[in-house]
């Protein structure tokens, strides 16, 4: 318990940084409000982290009185957490370990404070039933993992995807389904707001069966702004890596033309021809792959870009070879950033139809789901 006096000036201060929340490590308690009755009032405690009294938590012969009211020393923290460092947990909250909860509670709150409105960025959700799996999408995981670049410009995202479905892509019905409201949704809910202008940008997360997100991606096209997001398994999270990972992708290409182009993605896993070959006959297998195919390849935005680039130009090859009344068979094994920046990167007046397959090895391998033909 504080036995000194600080002053309305520094208290004043200490709430501006803390931005009027407890800066204990993973609360960000508001302490303007009671969560429960959302009654407003003062549920701040100003908590030391060297104590003001050489007998307190962590108190210091010298640095005791030196401190009491300096603005370094002082956390502000909710009623629970205060009780925490000074009296159930003392030993285990040295003064480092608060110090650093300070500094990267207030260096959070001065970045969010900062931010300008260009870095508003419209919250993007799709998510539709992989097999007996539900999408795990979160509006928090995605703000997280947008800062420092962009900030959430509304508080609830655009989520689009089929709430509650029972159907699963094992199904008949399920394509046309997923379709019919995944179309709807971006026509009437989407297309028009980027019309009027007011979304200006898009942070896209979508965990869906890889032909879904391609249309996703050719629904919305390259031309609004746009962040597509990965989710990484090591560790787990949605923030791009800023380490540069070295994974060039390698293009084979059909000796012969002889059948019709087969777009294979061997990315996240490998994809040998025989499965292509058994879906297609006579096939000019056309791939797209890195050095050791795996599902958590994808780390950086860098690697998103240049995979673009090769897909454009891969595309405009197939078109040259195989002729303007061609339609391209994709067979998709890739990250769910890149299926969707395969959509995107599509032009429906100038690139050639697609004919979209889904692997399900329970239900004998490859097979079409749907069709991009505009």
């Amino acid at each position: 318990m504080s036995v000194s006096y600080i002053s309305e000036s520094v208290k004043l201060r200490l709430w501006g940084k803390a931005g009027g929340r407890c800066e204990y490590d993973g609360c960000n308690e508001r302490l303007w409000v009671d969560s429960l009755t959302q009654a407003e009032f003062n549920a701040a405690y100003i908590a030391h982290i060297i104590a003001d009294s050489p007998n307190g938590p962590r108190g210091d012969k010298i640095l005791s009185d030196q401190l009491k009211s300096d603005l370094s020393n002082l956390m502000l923290a909710c009623d629970k957490h205060h009780r925490l460092i000074d009296k159930d947990k003392v030993k285990e909250h040295p003064v480092e370990r608060l110090r650093e909860m300070k500094q990267k509670h207030e260096a959070r709150i001065d970045l969010l404070v900062s931010l300008i409105p260009e870095k508003q960025s419209h919250v993007l959700l799709y998510g539709a039933n992989i097999g007996q799996q539900s999408a795990p999408l979160s509006a928090r995981n995605a703000a997280e993992a947008m800062l420092p670049d962009w900030y959430p410009a509304e508080l609830h995202p655009l989520e689009i995807g089929l709430r509650n479905s029972s159907v699963t892509d094992r199904t008949a019905e399920y394509w046309q389904l997923e379709r019919t409201h995944l179309e709807g949704k971006i026509s009437q809910d989407i297309k028009p707001r980027l019309a009027q202008g007011s979304i200006n940008h898009l942070s896209i997360f979508a965990i869906a069966p890889q032909p879904l997100l391609i249309l996703l991606g050719a629904l919305l096209s390259d031309i609004p702004p746009a962040v597509v997001y990965q989710r990484h398994r090591e560790p787990p999270s949605w923030k791009w890596h800023d380490e540069p990972e070295d994974c060039p992708y390698e293009v084979s290409r059909p000796v012969e033309v002889s059948g019709p182009p087969a777009l294979v993605l061997s990315l996240s896993a490998t994809v040998v021809d025989r499965r292509i070959e058994s879906v297609i006959q006579n096939a000019s297998i056309w791939k797209i792959s890195i050095a050791m195919p795996h599902n958590d390849f994808l780390k950086t935005r860098q690697q998103a870009s240049d995979f673009r680039a090769v897909l454009r130009r891969v595309m405009n090859e197939i078109k040259t070879r195989h002729g303007q009344d061609a339609t391209i068979h994709i067979f998709p094994a890739m990250p769910v950033a890149l299926a969707v920046e395969l959509g995107r990167i599509r032009m429906p007046k100038a690139d050639l139809p697609f004919a979209i397959y889904d692997e399900d090895i329970n239900n004998g391998g490859f097979r079409h789901a749907l069709s991009i033909e505009k």
